[in-house]
This record gives C-alpha cells, structure tokens and sequence, in this order.
C-alpha cells in the first residue's frame, strides 16, 4: 500500500469562524490539538512514510491523519469502530485533524492495520513523543522537574491456559507451520495422527483427571517423537517460529528421564510461556493475602509529572513495557534511558516506592545531580526463624542450591532483562 498526497491545509480550520462562531474557545481541547500538535503530526510524515511502500499499491489512509485518531481514540476512550464514526461525524475530530467538512471517513479495520505497521517499524512510541514535545513547547512540561515512578499490570490479550491447553495449542501452531513447508519432504507415519489428535480436535474439558493426566503425557511423547523427527532435516524445514516455541514450550512443561521417557515437571519455572499466540505474555503476582493481584500479560512503568500546585495536574512523561517477572528495579534505569531519548533531562526529584531504592540506586543518583526518595527497604528480619539467602550453598553452573538441612533445589530458572541484559537466577524451594 503506497501513502497518498499529504495537504497540511485543510478548510475546515480556515473558515470555523463562519462556520461555527465561537463553538471552539482557544482552551478547547479540539482546538488546542489543532494548533499545538497537529503541526508536529504533520512534521513526522517522513517517518510515518517509513511504514509505507512508496509508489507501489493503492493509496491508502493518510498515516499522519489515523495517527492523529489514535491519540483521540486514547483520549476519549473508544473503539475503533466508534472512532471511525467520530472520525466522520464529530465536528471536534474534524477540526483537531484539519480535515474537510465532506471528509468520508475511514474503515475502523484501517486503524488496526496502522497499530500494525508502527509495531512493525518500531514507531510505537512516536505518538507519545510528539505529544510530549506539544506540551514542552506550550510550557506544561518542563525539561527538568519532579516526577513519580511506579509501575502496574497490563493484562495480555490472551485466555490463561492450562498447561495441557498450552502444550497442544502451541503443537498444533507448529504443525500448521511445518505443512506447507514439507511438501516436497515424505511426511512420517504419525503426522495424520497428530494432525487430527491437536489440529482438527478440541479438548474435552469434562473430562475426568485422570484423562487429562494421561492426555499430557501423550502430549510430551508427540512433541518430542516429532521434534525427534525434525531433527535431522535440513535447517529451513525446522528452523520455524512455532517449531522454536514448541522446543521451547516441551523444555518447560516435560523432562526428558534417562530412560527416554517424558515426565511432566511438577514446579514450573518463573516466565514459563502461558499461551503460545502470545509467548512473552508471562504470569506473575503483586501484593500479598486479600491485596494480591495475579495476572497473565506484561508490566508498566509509568512516570508523571508532579503538580506544584494547586489545580494543577500530572503529565506522563515516559511509559515502558516490561516482562511481568521482571522486577522495578531495572526499570528505573529503562524509564531515565526513555525519557533521555524524549529530550528530557534527569528529574530533579523522583519519588518511587521501596522496590526502586537500594543504596547503589541512591549514591548513583547523587552523583549525577537529582534525588531519588522513597521508603528505605527495612533491615532483614528473621522473626519467623527462616534460612536467609546466605545460609544457601548455591552453585550456579551445576543448577542446584542446597539448604542448611541438606535439601537440594534444581529447578533453576534464568532471567535475563530484554532491555538492561541484567541476569538474575531463581531457584524455588
């Protein structure tokens, strides 16, 4: 799909004042975004065109236009197919996107499609940057100035799945993967059997425990008979996406005994994937007794201006993603390395909660000239008479932690930041 003719200028802005008097105040939020942001939108066309194929397919939806429904989509809290219909009927959106009185509007499906190319392109965070030099240029966000960290859940949009569920999801994915790719190779005698057991076959959830139990330990015998097989062929036959998770997924829900046979493991690991469509997506908990919040997806960390006074109010300044097992402290660092790359200066105060304070995190932010405050983590306690961390002999490369009454842990899992590259290991009891 190639971009259209771009016209920065539209009529509608030109003549509101005959159109509709005084409908939009200088401080409406409408007009405000046609004066403030839409001039940035359309300075970010060259690398909104980035996204785009140029002379080659038809037209499509002017990018800098659907970038700027995202922003009101978010803002209004809508749908796409309500934003399309704000898009098309709503005099604000008209106006706040500098478009025609006789605009016709845009298919919602179009607005799913542009999420997909920015996600592609690496243009996520594009919206949120121009947004936020709008605001630096209007004075409301300076490049230095307090702000507040903390981070919160964002729920995967994905169904949390057994772990049968998972193992014969994600063998039926590869399966799917590897047919076209073995046409011209002699498929093995249980490939039929497979197919129709995870492809063309649901699971009977009223089935009885004992069922289940049974159904994944054939579960493990199918993948590894057919990653078995995968083995020897050359590497573009097997080198697939869905094939790499299902090594990935049999690795994680089955050990391989000496003797050859599959065994389902009894304690997962932590970051175990939960749902094979989306395999980042990982579970994990925050809080504890009746405050405890459990969830499948991902965590945030969100950082705010402080309102020095009254009436005032916040803006985000950065937002960053992390895996749902990864802990706060890594992304301090992941929200100042953000915000750097949004031209704004270290804050002259951050004020967090006691997951982002160490001593380390404190001299260090001393050193470079701003305050870190938050709750100083308590001194450790062994009221409750329990091993402490150094009690452990821990050996790392053989996998295997061993406490003071001689109990062993194998079942040790490495955690490793996607952003920092900082590695951690977990080895539960």
């Amino acid at each position: 799909m190639s971009l259209p003719k771009f016209d920065t200028q539209g009529s509608l802005f030109e003549s509101l004042g005959s159109l509709a008097g005084n409908l939009f105040s200088d401080r409406d939020r409408y007009k405000l975004f046609a004066t403030k942001i839409w001039p940035l939108l359309a300075k970010s066309r060259e690398e909104l065109a980035a996204c785009y194929v140029l002379d080659n397919g038809r037209p499509g939806v002017e990018p800098v236009i659907l970038l700027g429904v995202l922003i009101f989509q978010f803002l209004e809290r809508v749908p796409d197919r309500q934003a399309a219909e704000l898009v098309k009927y709503h005099l604000g959106w008209k106006l706040a996107l500098n478009l025609d009185l006789n605009f016709k509007g845009i298919h919602h499906t179009s607005l799913s499609y542009f999420r997909e190319r920015l996600l592609a392109k690496g243009k996520a965070e594009l919206a949120m940057r121009i947004v936020l030099e709008g605001l630096q240029a209007a004075g409301l966000v300076k490049k230095r100035s307090k702000q507040r960290l903390d981070s919160t859940h964002i729920l995967g949009a994905v169904a949390r799945l057994s772990a049968l569920e998972c193992v014969r999801e994600t063998l039926a994915l590869a399966l799917e993967e590897l047919k076209p790719r073995l046409k011209t190779q002699p498929l093995p005698d249980f490939w039929a059997l497979l197919w129709e057991r995870y492809v063309e076959s649901k699971l009977d959830y009223k089935s009885g425990e004992e069922t289940l139990r049974a159904k994944l330990q054939q579960a493990g015998e199918d993948c590894l008979g057919l990653l078995q097989w995968l083995e020897p062929l050359p590497v573009e036959l097997r080198a697939g996406k869905q094939v790499a998770l299902l090594r990935e997924v049999f690795t994680q829900q089955y050990v391989v005994k000496a003797s050859g046979k599959v065994a389902p493991v009894k304690v997962h690991a932590t970051g175990v994937v939960q749902n094979p469509h989306d395999p980042e997506a990982e579970w994990s908990a925050k809080g504890r007794g009746k405050h405890k919040k459990e969830w499948v997806g991902y965590k945030v960390q969100v950082a705010e201006t402080v309102p020095q006074q009254e009436g005032q109010i916040g803006f985000i300044t950065s937002v960053v993603t992390q895996r749902a097992s990864e802990s706060d402290d890594p992304g301090l660092e992941l929200t100042l390395k953000s915000q750097e790359q949004m031209a704004l200066e270290r804050p002259s105060e951050l004020y967090t909660d006691g997951a982002y304070i160490s001593a380390n995190a404190i001299t260090q932010a001393s050193e470079e000239g701003w305050d870190l405050m938050g709750p100083a983590q308590p001194p450790p306690s062994n009221e409750a008479k329990v091993y402490l961390i150094d009690a452990f002999d821990v050996n790392i490369t053989e996998r295997r932690a061993v406490c003071p009454q001689g109990k062993i842990s194998t079942e040790c899992s490495k955690l490793t930041e996607r952003d920092s590259g900082k590695v951690t290991y977990r080895l539960p009891s």
